[in-house]
């Protein structure tokens, strides 16, 4: 059972996605608009925020800049129209894990939820054996609790960025295309372009980038993708 946030104007969206979500044995609480939702977020963070876009005196955008100022962690599903695909990538350059475009599935949504909190739970769990952590270079994955570390510095990535640095790494020096990455960081078509994996990987280096400013593992192989480059020895 988790805490789950469903922050949305229309009231029979929070309506139906809160049934549907508590028939799962979910606690859920439902704002009607960011600066409500913010309001209750800054006493106590939810185990899931769903968020609405375009919503009244704070958009969700904001709402979820906010958030991961507090916590880089939160699993942030982004609801937004399915033409909307600037707000997709400004959400992701945010910081979301995920989005669904309207009109949605409640069932999709609902199996989303599910699967960013099995992985969030990952994270708390004791650490698995040695054997388990993958080592590149200075560069530690623990894929057991969606853990990263570069240089024995902890970096925190949303789950879609950490499967995505797992694609990457999982063959050093092979590059994957953007469709690869794709497939690697989301497990459904969910109208995803070139766009937002290039937006990960922005994301990705300005997280390595922000505790090692010489960080430059991530190529670009134009016209192809993006690679891993392991450092020479």
């Amino acid at each position: 059972m988790a805490n789950v946030a469903i922050v949305d104007d229309e009231a029979n969206i929070r309506e139906t996605v809160a049934f549907a979500l508590q028939r799962e044995g979910h606690q859920v609480k439902t704002f009607a608009d960011g600066s409500e939702a913010w309001t209750a977020f800054q006493s106590s963070l939810p185990d899931v925020a769903v968020l609405d876009i375009l919503m009244p005196r704070l958009d969700g955008l904001e709402l979820c800049r906010r958030l991961r100022a507090l916590s880089e962690t939160l699993p942030i599903i982004f609801v937004t129209s399915k033409d909307d695909e600037l707000d997709r990538i400004l959400g992701l350059e945010l910081g979301a894990d995920d989005y669904l475009c309207k009109p949605f599935s409640v069932r999709e949504l609902v199996a989303r939820v599910r699967v960013l909190l099995r992985r969030s739970a990952r994270r708390a769990e004791s650490p698995k054996p040695a054997e388990t952590i993958v080592r590149v270079g200075s560069l530690e994955l623990d894929p057991q609790r969606f853990l990263v570390r570069w240089k024995g510095t902890d970096i925190d990535l949303t789950v879609t960025e950490f499967l995505m640095l797992q694609a990457l790494v999982r063959y050093p020096g092979h590059v994957k295309t953007r469709q690869q990455l794709t497939r690697d960081g989301y497990s459904h078509d969910n109208y995803i372009s070139e766009r937002t994996i290039d937006t990960h990987v922005k994301r990705l280096r300005k997280k390595f980038e922000t505790v090692d400013p010489s960080f430059d593992r991530i190529e670009t192989v134009y016209g192809m993708g993006y690679r891993y480059q392991p450092e020479r020895t």
